[in-house]
């Protein structure tokens, strides 16, 4: 099943990003029982039985969250909300190309963050 969602994920990560200069640093992989959009090797999308979920900046986050275009990310049913991120439940289809903004502006934010220093002991 993550073998669908892989290719899924890959299919619409391609039409989104066609003018996206970041396109060579990005890649999918499997993630869990679906898939996920890592760039320079930082998760930015995942498309999973739960839908496709994004990580936005705050602001982004809270605007689709008030207007309800989107709902917070749980990946079960009583598990934590995942604080970065908003789930649009019925994955790519339901927006298209509406969604490709969406998937642009994660990347852009992804690539702001600092990136996380691992200490080894």
């Amino acid at each position: 099943m993550a073998k669908e969602y892989l290719e899924l994920l890959s299919a619409f990560i391609e039409k989104a990003t066609l003018d996206c200069p970041e396109k060579n640093n990005l890649k999918c992989k499997h993630f869990f029982s679906g898939a996920a959009l890592y760039v320079e090797e930082r998760i930015c999308v995942s498309l999973t039985p739960v839908g496709l979920a994004i990580k936005l900046p705050p602001e982004t986050k809270e605007k689709l969250l008030k207007n309800k275009r989107a709902v917070p990310l749980r990946y079960f049913p009583k598990g934590p909300i995942k604080k970065e991120y908003v789930l649009f439940p019925e994955g790519v289809e339901e927006g298209g190309k509406a969604l490709y903004q969406y998937v642009k502006g994660s990347i852009a934010y992804v690539l702001s963050l600092p990136k996380p220093t691992i200490k080894l002991k």
